[in-house]
This record gives C-alpha cells, sequence and structure tokens, in this order.
C-alpha cells in the first residue's frame, strides 16, 4: 500500500483540518500519482477537498466511525474494513489525514513525499521518515520553484 503527502520542512501536514501552504505543482503531482487509484481517507479530510465531495475518477475509501452514506463513495468504519476494501484495487494509497496516515502507517511499503521548503504553523505531522531507520530515500527530484518556495518530489520505500 502506497501513501501520497505534502510535507512542510518540519514534516508538518496540516493546521485547523486544512494545509495552510498548497502549491499547484503538488496537486498536479497529487492527481497523476492517483487518478485511476482507490484512496484512502478520513471524513474530515474528505470536507476539505473542493465542494467536500470524494476525488473523480478514482475509487474512494472513506473511513468513519459515523453510519452514513457519502455519493461516489464507499464508506469503510475501520483499519480492517478499508484494507479488505483496498485489495481488489491494483493501487491503492492513503491520502490522509493525520490520523489516517498514523492507521496505516504499518501498512505502507512506499509514501510519495513533496516536500515544501517551508514553516507554516502545522499542528499535524507526518513521520520524519529521514530519520526513520526502516525507511529508505529511494528516488528525489532536484529541488524546484513555485512562487518563490522550494519544493521537491521524493519517494521513500520501507527497508525489507
Amino acid at each position: 500500500m502506497d501513501a501520497i503527502v505534502a510535507v512542510y520542512a518540519d514534516w508538518g501536514i496540516g493546521d485547523g483540518g486544512t494545509q495552510p501552504l498548497v502549491l499547484r505543482a503538488d496537486r498536479a503531482h497529487f492527481r497523476e500519482k492517483t487518478r485511476g487509484a482507490a484512496v484512502i481517507v478520513g471524513r474530515r479530510t474528505l470536507g476539505d477537498f473542493p465542494g467536500g465531495k470524494p476525488l473523480k475518477g478514482r475509487r474512494n475509501l472513506v473511513v468513519s466511525r459515523q453510519d452514513i452514506v457519502i455519493p461516489e463513495a464507499e464508506v469503510v468504519h475501520s483499519t480492517v474494513e478499508a484494507l479488505e476494501a483496498a485489495q481488489s484495487a491494483e493501487q491503492c494509497f492513503v491520502i490522509g489525514g493525520a490520523s489516517i496516515y498514523k492507521q496505516f502507517f504499518p501498512h505502507m511499503s512506499r509514501v510519495f513525499v513533496t516536500k515544501i521548503d517551508a514553516l507554516p504553523h502545522s499542528d499535524s505531522f507526518f513521520p520524519n521518515l529521514d530519520e526513520n531507520p526502516a525507511w529508505s530515500l529511494t528516488e528525489e527530484s532536484p529541488w524546484l520553484e513555485e512562487d518563490g518556495v522550494r519544493y521537491q518530489f521524493c519517494t521513500y520505500e520501507r527497508k525489507a
């Protein structure tokens, strides 16, 4: 199972349930990587999507403890239920938020990270894979720039 995440210099990923700094290039990268795949997302993070709706062109697995119906999405109520639903997908990405990343972290084998060289205030964080000996950086782009903000695309893989 893969994950995709944008992190700031301190591995922060959000503040108040949203991203404080968003780059167009990161959004395009996210769309390209996840198109056609299953995505696992928390209900609150789904609410931060455009219109609060599931992502088009993807199989949306929304994790929620609530017994709700979300049009164009499959609502699952546990990590186990999400993993079972994702088994039939050719590719599956965990896309957040923080509690969902934490729940599924033991099941991830690869993480696509956009590193954003900025330090906006964050109240939620992704584990720092650079400091985790179980993970190795396997691919990284050169540093790029958008509107004066440097960023880099990286791929991490869990060591066998």
